[in-house]
């Protein structure tokens, strides 16, 4: 990890054999708290545990900031890729998120299809994005 980046933990959900993980890092030297703007990378894994071959066809993400400011991301596939992810292998790939917020959630759904042409949703779990900026008060 480079510095100025600070790693937040791993999140992970699994549906119908499709294991998500989501690690954010939140990235200090790329944000400005005077703006205010706060960055955070994002690095998710797909692991296929099923029988069968999938292929990520759509993403779908809601990101909350701390203040209630929902805006959702949604398009076809992922970093301009909609890759077959065959069973017993994975995929890997790294985006971005800023936020006016000092924290916030992100959560969402990618829409995978199978060979046989059924789509379903995968369920990308809920996970903080959490800066050290962020004033905490204690009861």
């Amino acid at each position: 990890m480079a510095r100025g980046e600070r790693n937040i933990g791993t999140y992970e959900q699994v549906t119908r054999g499709i294991r998500v993980s989501v690690s954010p890092t939140f990235l200090e030297d790329q944000s400005d708290p005077d703006e205010p703007r706060y960055v955070w990378a994002y690095t998710v894994r797909i692991n296929n545990e099923s029988d069968t071959p999938v292929q990520l066809r759509t993403r779908y993400w809601r990101i909350t900031d701390s203040r209630g400011q929902t805006d959702v991301v949604a398009g076809d596939g992922v970093v301009g890729e909609q890759p077959v992810i065959r069973p017993g292998e994975g995929f890997e790939y790294t985006s971005g998120a800023p936020l006016a917020t000092p924290s916030g959630l992100m959560v969402g759904a990618y829409g995978m299809e199978t060979h046989e042409g059924e789509v379903f949703d995968v369920d990308i779990p809920a996970f903080s994005l959490d800066s050290p900026h962020e004033l905490r008060q204690i009861h």
